[in-house]
Parts: C-alpha cells; sequence; structure tokens
C-alpha cells in the first residue's frame, strides 16, 4: 500500500468514528420523546440531557488536544471507543433523570476524544488543501443522521427507546476494527517544532478562559457542587467564571500571551453560541419543534436537511475555492436566517421543503470550514486551537445553545398558558432549576391527569412556543453574517485570504490576527 493509500484508508477510518458520534446524537434526538415522558422530565431537563450529549466533549478534546504529541493518536482512538461502548451499556441500565444524563456525558467524552484526533489527522495529512478535505470528514457527522435517521425510521420504528442506542455500536465496532492497525502521523505543528508554550500562546489566556468557563460551570451544577437558588440562580455560572479566570491567567503568565490571537477569539466567541446553536441546537429540537406542523414526519424533515448537508460537504470543493472559506461562511450564514424563519411559519409541504433544503445546504458549511479557516490561519496552534474551537462549539451548544432553546419552549409555555387559563396552569406546573436560573416547566404527570379539553389548551400552547423558539434561533445567523462580512473587509485590506505556511510563521506574542 502506497503513501497515498495509506491516507485514504486512515481517513477512511476516521470518517467512520464521525459517523458513531452521530449515530449517538441522532440516536438520542428520535427517543427524547419516549425517555423524556418514561422518566418525566421537563423540556429544559431534555434539553439538559441533549446538551450533556455535547459539552463533555469539549473536556476530552481540550485534555487530549494538550497531551495529544505525548500520548499519541492510537492512544485517544481506543480511549473513545471504550468510552462508547460503556456508554451504551449504561444507557440501556437508565432509570432515572441521573443515570441517563451521566451515560449521556461518558458518550459525549467518547466523541470529543474522536474529534480530538480526527481533526489534527487529517489537516496534517491533507495540509496543501484543509478546507475541502475536512468538509468532506465531517461528511460523515452528517452522513452518520442520514443513515442512522434510516435505520430508525424504516428498521426499527417500533422498538424501544433502549434498543434503539444499540445501533451506535455497529460503526463503533467498524471504525475500531479499521484503526487499531494503522500507523497515525505525526501533527503538522509537533512536526516543525513547534513548543507547547508558543502552542498554548495561540488560544491565549483569554481563550482559555472562555474554554473553561462554561465547561466549569455545567460540571458544577450537574455534580451538584454549586445549587441554583431563588437568592443566587446563576451560582454555577458565577463560580465557573472564578475559576475559569484563574485558569485563564495561569495560561497567560505562562505563555506570556493573555489575549491570544483576536480574529481565532472572535471565531471562537461565534462558535460558542451563534454557530453552533444554528446547527447542533437547532438539529437537536428540529424534530421537535416541527412536530405540531408536520407530526410523525417531522423526524424525516431532519434526515433530509442532513442528506442534503452530506451532499453539499461533498461538492465543497468548487464552492469553497470561488468564495473563500470566509466567502462560504458569510453566504451560509445569510441562508440559514432565511431558512430557519421560513420554517417558523412554513405550514405547507412546499414551503417545508424548500426552506429545509436551504437549511440543509447553509449549516452543511458552518463547522468544517470554520475549522479549516482556523488551522489555515493558526496552524502553529495545531491540535489546541484547532480542536479548541471545536470543543467550545460543543460546549456552548451543549451547555447554553440546546438548554437555552428548550428554555424558550418552557418559558414561553409557562407565560401563554398562565394568560389562556390560569387554572390549568396552576395544575400542570412545577418550578424547576437550570444553569439559566429557576423556571416553569410542564409536569408530565399532572399533565396526563388533565382531562382531553385542558390537554388540548396545552398542546396548543406548546405548539406555539415551540415555532416561536426555532424563530427565535433565525437571529443566530444574522449575528455570524455581520461577523463574517467585517472579518472579509479585514482580510481584504491586508491583501485578502491567504493560508499562513507554519514553517514561515512566526508567534506573534502581542496578539496579532
Amino acid at each position: 500500500m502506497n503513501s497515498q493509500q495509506q491516507e485514504r484508508s486512515l481517513f477512511r477510518g476516521c470518517w467512520i468514528a464521525l459517523v458513531t458520534t452521530s449515530f449517538g446524537f441522532i440516536a438520542r434526538i428520535f427517543t427524547q420523546g419516549a425517555w423524556g415522558a418514561e422518566l418525566n422530565l421537563s423540556n429544559t431537563q431534555v434539553g439538559e440531557i441533549l446538551g450533556v450529549g455535547l459539552w463533555p466533549f469539549s473536556i476530552s478534546i481540550v485534555l487530549f488536544s494538550l497531551i495529544m504529541d505525548k500520548i499519541g493518536y492510537k492512544t485517544a482512538m481506543i480511549f473513545g471507543f471504550a468510552c462508547h461502548v460503556l456508554s451504551v451499556v449504561l444507557t440501556l441500565t437508565a432509570h432515572s433523570y441521573s443515570s441517563l444524563y451521566w451515560a449521556t456525558f461518558i458518550m459525549a467524552l467518547g466523541n470529543g476524544t474522536v474529534e480530538a484526533y480526527i481533526n489534527p489527522i487529517v489537516a496534517t495529512m491533507f495540509s496543501k488543501d484543509k478546507p475541502r478535505w475536512l468538509n468532506y470528514l465531517h461528511g460523515g457527522w452528517s452522513g452518520g443522521f442520514v443513515i442512522a435517521g434510516l435505520v430508525l425510521i424504516i428498521a426499527l420504528p417500533d422498538a424501544g427507546w433502549r434498543t434503539k442506542i444499540l445501533i451506535v455500536l455497529i460503526p463503533a465496532i467498524i471504525y475500531f476494527l479499521m484503526l487499531i492497525g494503522k500507523k497515525f502521523p505525526v501533527g503538522e505543528s509537533a512536526a516543525a517544532g513547534v513548543s507547547f508554550r508558543e502552542t498554548l500562546g495561540e488560544v491565549g489566556g483569554l481563550g482559555f478562559f472562555l474554554i473553561t468557563w462554561l465547561m466549569a460551570a455545567e460540571f458544577l451544577r450537574s455534580s451538584g457542587l454549586v445549587v441554583a437558588t431563588d437568592a443566587s440562580p446563576y451560582a454555577p455560572l458565577q463560580v465557573g467564571a472564578i475559576i475559569a479566570a484563574v485558569v485563564g491567567v495561569g495560561v497567560g503568565y505562562y505563555t506570556k500571551s493573555y489575549f491570544g490571537r483576536p480574529i481565532f477569539l472572535i471565531l471562537l466567541l461565534l462558535m460558542m453560541l451563534p454557530l453552533s446553536t444554528t446547527e447542533l441546537g437547532v438539529d437537536s429540537w428540529i424534530t421537535d419543534l416541527m412536530t405540531p406542523t408536520m407530526g410523525e414526519k417531522a423526524k424525516w424533515l431532519f434526515v433530509y436537511t442532513s442528506a442534503v448537508m452530506t451532499a453539499m460537504r461533498f461538492c465543497s470543493g468548487p464552492i469553497l475555492r470561488a468564495l473563500t472559506p470566509l466567502g462560504v461562511l458569510a453566504v451560509a450564514a445569510g441562508g440559514a436566517a432565511i431558512a430557519l424563519f421560513g420554517l417558523s411559519g412554513a405550514s405547507t409541504a412546499a414551503a417545508i421543503f424548500l426552506f429545509g433544503t436551504l437549511y440543509g445546504a447553509a449549516k452543511a458549511f458552518f463547522w468544517p470550514t470554520t475549522l479549516a479557516v482556523v488551522s489555515e490561519q493558526y496552524p502553529r496552534g495545531g491540535a489546541m486551537t484547532l480542536n479548541g474551537i471545536s470543543g467550545t462549539g460543543l460546549l456552548g451548544v451543549g451547555v447554553l445553545g440546546a438548554m437555552f432553546l428548550g428554555g424558550i419552549v418552557d418559558k414561553t409555555t409557562d407565560v401563554n398558558l398562565q394568560a389562556a387559563d390560569a387554572a390549568i396552569h396552576a395544575k400542570v406546573t412545577i418550578q424547576k432549576s437550570s444553569l439559566l436560573g429557576m423556571y416553569y416547566a410542564i409536569d408530565q404527570t399532572r399533565y396526563e391527569a388533565l382531562t382531553a379539553p385542558e390537554k388540548a389548551v396545552v398542546d396548543t400552547v406548546k405548539g406555539g412556543a415551540k415555532k416561536g423558539a426555532l424563530k427565535f434561533a433565525a437571529y443566530l445567523p444574522l449575528i455570524m453574517l455581520a461577523t463574517y462580512l467585517l472579518l472579509l473587509l479585514y482580510f481584504r485590506s491586508i491583501g485578502g485570504y491567504k493560508p499562513v505556511d507554519i514553517a514561515a510563521s512566526t508567534t506573534n506574542k502581542s496578539g496579532g490576527s
């Protein structure tokens, strides 16, 4: 097998590993109604479990990025596989919010580990064409949605939710067998002789603050170490900020880079909430949010948009060459805003098909193209910058994005149900807490005790709240669009967007672009 064949074989193994992560994600999305009802969870709690399928990703991806050059990619691969298997076993025995939460937490650790090694491997193997190959790679994420979605809808429509979770083991075993005997490359920055201090300096103290803050806050909340109360509803966020500040100052002092790279920080902030929520946060909820309009067919919308997304990623080469990565991101952001506004008001099959197609095409480019921009502009950051921004995206949507959309549904339902019928509101709602503070939510047990007319009132109010959440999400890509346009103007002012040559680049410790 020649060098090119070895690279393609390794790429295929990495692609299947990413498919595994999407299998775990979609299996929980498609079964959230079943386990949510069985365990009597609020929309916010469902959002928290969907979120914990994402945010612990940042723990493993950041930790492995810090030590990847020491332990090697293969060790990370084995750890990720072990997490996938253990998570499935624990999910099968889950009987409460807490047990399902921690089973999902372990799945997310495995998923983060997968991204910790596949992104730098592909960026290293195809260093002269990163945007195209990273888009190809992340076609595994959306492609996994399509494959798993078809299996769940067609082959396993009546299976229990625990049975459906078992499908995760199929691609997990395949990628393990494909990769266990492979020889992995040395990372791009390590091969160039970039020091550990220089790598951390690309992220900087402020970057590490952002990466650490939500991770610490959610860990404190979920572990019960810091509890939100009426008097201090945001205590986990506040204590998490203190911990993150200590980490950030420590990294800044060690690297003499307190602010890192300004444009990297801008991309980090975009990835933290607007980008990740537009793609993954909406993906987490779109089946449920479109159910009032589409009924059971809402699952097909998710599969269809994922299929469009996969096709666009495999056709990304000419588009990226014509528009540049930042140009593609700007066009995608505008398209996503139009699509989400359209879907929030769509009531006909034609409108849903049109806006669903646009949404799938737009969101296809967000994640891999952002990774490509970071890797091309900051190659000295190696796995740390590449995975730091990816981890922050999963962290943002996992801690805030998915929960925030669920919270919008709960809050809007609370307000509108109170206005529609105060008596029913008093019967069916209970107070709960989340990282975003105290809130009132529909209690499933109380809901089941309502009369049929009372349930109809609640269902109508909830349906309207879900459409409102989707409409709110449409504002997020508008923030992205404005930012990308400003970045395009900046690069135009310095001669245009060009990839940075790692061999010729030097570390700008004062915080250049």
